[in-house]
């Protein structure tokens, strides 16, 4: 089974960096995606999807230092979705994340440099799964792996 996704997007507002209660740092931040088709009648449609991103670690501080609401962002990660009983009302109620593996930032709307393909003057952070899942966490991004590649 797989549990991946892939977003190309502009960040809805900066990032908002916490720590969880051991002190790692988490970082918040809505992106948007957006498809564009013709209808039948010809008229040219526009829908756009709004993604709720989660950082954690060291790509949360990366994310809180260089991200800026307008800013055209690469995202890696899995689907994650939470329940919990709301306080006031007793209802269910879900979130759904996407739990960043890593990210690379773009030059789009918002960034300096608009020129084609770069990075737009930014790092990008390929960094190792969060620490904050259970099992050590599986699968997932960069790290000191690559060390032992030959080549």
């Amino acid at each position: 089974m797989v549990n991946k996704v892939f977003l190309l997007g502009n960040l809805g507002r900066d990032p908002e960096v916490r720590s969880t209660t051991s002190g790692q740092p988490v970082a918040n931040f809505p992106i948007a995606t957006s498809r564009k088709w013709r209808d039948r009648s010809g008229q040219l449609q526009e829908q756009t999807e709004w993604h709720n991103i989660v950082c954690f670690g060291r790509q949360a501080e990366v994310a809180g230092q260089y991200l800026t609401k307008g800013k055209q962002v690469f995202v890696e990660g899995r689907i994650q979705t939470s329940s919990w009983e709301d306080r006031n009302t007793g209802e269910k109620r879900y979130r759904t994340e996407i739990i960043c593996d890593n990210f690379q930032m773009l030059g789009g709307p918002g960034g300096g440099n608009r020129g084609g393909g770069g990075g737009g003057g930014y790092p990008s952070y390929d960094g190792p799964e969060y620490g904050g899942e259970p099992s050590g966490g599986a699968g997932g991004a960069g790290g000191d792996e690559d060390d032992d590649i030959p080549f």
